[in-house]
């Protein structure tokens, strides 16, 4: 993890980055960044494929985030967002997949494409079906590898069921939570998962491992890693929470 929403995830030979955000600290329209990276995008080396969540939100794509995801040489996004960046932009609808070449040569990493939902469950709908905004939730799997769901930012409890549900093999999580709040949105209620939320999501997955995201780095996220961890100490999940340092690994596996 290296802050807010991003992280880098070697499977397969290949390294993924997700959400990049790399500017500095400070005011980003009618959100304020508190917190730059813990390690410089030029620090990353090669880098196979971005994945974008959503791009219209700079907490999850900012401007250093968004030139160094159009250099990439493979950016996965929901349709609209992939409309947005650039040539090498491939655009997933729910439940369809992308599958990348992996250098170990043991087959392809699968990346599956699954709803989230960028609100509460009640949240008015934009004219394409979303609250808020088109977010993408991914899946990433492949021969020998774990099965790793990364949420986006979703709040939805009941999107995390159904993505069980139909991908009952998951074995670790990448959840952004944070409880995200603006005021003027859904009367301040949180645009992605509390903590409490977040540890209810980890039991409905079933996952060996879950690593928070999405906590920190801005001043609109109302819960931290503190609550993160009470949460799960609560509902006896404690031992699934794997928190690091940013700019450290964690590993998939336990």
């Amino acid at each position: 993890m290296l802050g807010g929403p991003t992280a880098v995830i070697d499977m397969g030979g290949l390294r993924l980055v997700s959400d990049p955000t790399f500017d500095d600290p400070g005011p980003h329209g009618y959100l304020t960044k508190t917190a730059g990276p813990a390690v410089d995008e030029n620090a990353l080396g090669s880098v196979d494929v971005v994945l974008v969540s959503h791009d219209q939100h700079p907490d999850n794509l900012d401007e250093r985030g968004r030139a160094f995801a159009v250099a990439a040489p493979l950016v996965l996004a929901g349709p609209l967002s992939a409309a947005r960046l650039g040539e090498r932009a491939v655009g997933l609808a729910p439940w369809t997949s992308h599958h990348v070449p992996r250098p170990d040569g043991r087959g392809d990493l699968t990346v599956l494409a699954v709803p989230a939902v960028h609100g509460p469950e009640d949240g008015e709908r934009d004219a394409d079906g979303n609250v808020n905004c088109e977010v993408t939730g991914f899946v990433l799997s492949g021969q020998g590898l774990p099965t790793l769901y990364i949420s986006g930012d979703n709040a939805s409890v009941r999107t995390v069921a159904e993505v069980s549900r139909r991908v009952p093999d998951i074995s670790a999580a990448l959840l952004h939570a944070g409880a995200a709040r603006v005021p003027a949105k859904f009367d301040g209620r949180p645009l992605s998962m509390d903590s409490r939320r977040a540890a209810a999501a980890a039991a409905v997955l079933d996952a060996d491992v879950v690593v928070p995201a999405h906590y920190d780095g801005w001043t609109h996220f109302s819960e931290g890693l503190a609550d993160l961890e009470l949460a799960f100490q609560e509902a006896g999940l404690r031992s699934l929470l794997h928190s690091a340092p940013h700019g450290s690994w964690v590993a998939l596996r336990p």
